[in-house]
């Protein structure tokens, strides 16, 4: 990927959230949830984010479609800088940027028709011919493997993979450029993944979509993207293409996490790595290398000095002490 196709540059991005106790809410400290982010999303490619429950990758998500105010950073999108939008230049944006969340049911409101639910978004960004709305609703509908007449029905007569296609649907209906897809298959059935995963894939093909795909599943994550980043407590420890991540894993964290995954041949046998003790707190996390003190490779400067991000490789990313240059 080169430099010029750059659809979204994410520089040094902050997310802190203060802690606070007592009746005159005293701030005690900071949830450092996303601390120094940046990585670049490339026009028409998957960009898959892992990393453990609680790293940071949903607040990162959450960040760049500016559902969560930055703390510090910068967001450009399309080179324009987004970061620090008003009300106004927040709608706009949302006809660029759309998000598909984790859990359907609860994306999804329970009084409104799935009708009613996807045309909302084209009545506010400026259809109001309603026959108009009512054929680009029925369009959608049919795009995400569903029928026309599953517009006049509510959110619970559905299953979730069909709730699922419906913020999907949602998410297409203001021709955004990015979707951000936060966990958008954990919770279905494994059958049912398959079939979202397929899906998203044709679209990006049929639209030219981009996707920032945030997921714990390795599998899932092989499968859909073109690049990988891997976050551990709000920092961005490997980025990489695909198979560089699968078959040259650089940063000891990602190597765990591979070995972690099954291999479909009972003739391989993967060696293990155990991580030792709990991932540390947002609120107080260690000096120096974040991953030291569950690391199995840590050198003397670990604990002390934080290692940069630095290209080892060329397109291959690793903030890691044994990887200088």
């Amino acid at each position: 990927m080169t430099a010029n196709n750059k659809l979204v540059e994410v520089k040094d991005l902050k997310k802190y959230y203060p802690v606070t106790a007592g009746l005159l809410a005293r701030r005690l400290g900071e949830v450092k949830a996303v601390d120094g982010v940046s990585l670049d999303i490339h026009e028409g490619e998957t960009l898959g984010l892992v990393g453990e429950s609680g790293c940071g990758k949903s607040t990162l998500g959450r960040t760049l479609v500016r559902l969560e105010e930055p703390t510090a950073g910068r967001i450009v999108f399309r080179g324009r800088d987004i970061s620090h939008l008003d009300r106004e230049g927040l709608k706009g944006l949302r006809r660029e940027i759309q998000m598909v969340f984790q859990d359907p049911q609860a994306s999804l409101d329970p009084r409104m028709r799935v009708g009613d639910t996807i045309g909302e978004a084209l009545l506010i960004h400026g259809m109001k011919d309603e026959g108009e709305r009512e054929r680009r609703i029925e369009e959608l509908l049919m795009r995400v493997g569903l029928e026309p007449g599953h517009a006049e029905r509510y959110p619970h007569e559905f299953s979730g993979g069909q709730k699922q296609r419906i913020g999907i649907a949602r998410a297409l209906a203001v021709n955004p450029k990015l979707i951000v897809a936060d966990e958008p298959v954990s919770a279905l059935d494994v059958s049912i993944q398959a079939q979202i995963l397929n899906l998203l894939a044709d679209l990006k093909a049929e639209f030219g979509l981009s996707y920032l795909f945030i997921a714990h599943d390795l599998s899932v994550i092989r499968y859909i993207s073109d690049r990988i980043a891997v976050m551990y407590l709000g920092k961005i420890v490997e980025l990489a293409p695909r198979d560089h991540i699968f078959d040259h894993p650089l940063h000891p964290y990602t190597e765990a996490l591979l070995s972690a995954v099954p291999v479909p041949n009972p003739h391989i046998k993967r060696e293990r790595i155990i991580l030792q003790g709990d991932v540390p707190s947002p609120v107080n996390p260690p000096s120096g290398c974040r991953f030291h003190t569950r690391c199995p490779k840590a050198v003397e400067d670990s604990p002390k000095i934080e290692p940069p991000l630095i290209e080892w490789e060329p397109g291959h990313w690793v903030a890691c002490h044994r990887f200088r240059k």
